[in-house]
């Protein structure tokens, strides 16, 4: 598969210096992880269900809290990540928890050639879909790690989101994936004032594209929900309107921020 661009040395690259700058970030909350603490949200804890025993696979881990909160719940993980960094953050934490789970460190598209087994869960969350141009090959990938009968929980932030420009005062870019979106931003949104200004390359991908995709791999969608919140602040003008739950200010109510997705094979 090649590109116009080199997104993933470009990509790798900014991943590789976010994970120095969000493992001791308060957004991470590392001090309470390591003390037995998730870090999964109850929007993805209700799609998976009871996961213990489960064999899950967990695409774009970062560096592992959510596959290692997963392990504490009795499944048995592994973690997909492109970025050497985080991957090594992962498997530095699964070793200080005592923890039984394993961590690949490829790119999504070259994970068949790494990995040749099925799961009874795959799974994938939050900022994921923007740093993959195809929305087929994605789709390819996680369609072959599923089980029969097995599930595929995915959760998003919503396109309407990245329509908008930096601080939410104008709509920007289209909400169908038209064009490869490509930007020079400092900080991350784990680390407002990290000290790092970096290029970025990414995709807005519509529900359309994402959901056809899914259903031409062969999954049922059994649910599919919008939510007007957030889990996280990090996007540009949150605030909380309730425990847990941001929206932009301003636009309170009015904005789709996150969607839901869960399928089975």
């Amino acid at each position: 598969m090649k590109y116009d661009i080199d997104y993933l040395f470009t990509n790798k690259a900014l991943w590789d210096e976010k994970t120095k700058h969000h493992i001791g970030s308060a957004f991470y909350k590392m001090d309470a992880f390591l003390q037995g603490a998730s870090s999964l949200n109850d929007i993805e804890l209700g799609l998976l269900g009871d996961v213990s025993g489960k064999k899950i696979l967990h695409l774009q881990c970062h560096f592992g809290q959510d596959t290692l909160s997963l392990a504490l719940l009795g499944a048995k993980v592994t973690g997909v990540d492109f970025s050497d960094a985080a991957i090594g953050k992962a498997r530095e934490l699964t070793k200080e928890l005592g923890l039984d789970a394993r961590f690949i460190c490829t790119d999504i598209y070259s994970l068949p050639d790494v990995l040749n087994e099925q799961f009874d869960i795959v799974f994938t969350s939050y900022g994921v879909l923007g740093w993959l141009p195809d929305m087929k090959k994605w789709a390819e990938v996680v369609g072959q790690y599923i089980k029969p009968s097995g599930i595929f929980v995915l959760v998003e932030f919503h396109p309407v989101v990245w329509m908008f420009n930096p601080d939410f005062s104008a709509v920007q870019y289209s909400y169908f994936n038209k064009e490869t979106i490509i930007e020079t931003n400092s900080g991350t949104y784990a680390a407002k004032d990290a000290d790092i200004i970096m290029t970025e390359i990414g995709w807005n991908h519509n529900l359309g594209e994402v959901l056809q995709h899914l259903i031409e791999v062969g999954l049922c969608i059994i649910e599919f929900r919008e939510y007007d919140t957030s889990p996280y602040p990090c996007f540009a003008n949150m605030v909380e309107i309730k425990p847990g739950g941001f929206q932009i200010k301003g636009m309170e109510g009015k904005l789709p921020l996150v969607y839901a997705v869960k399928g089975c094979k």
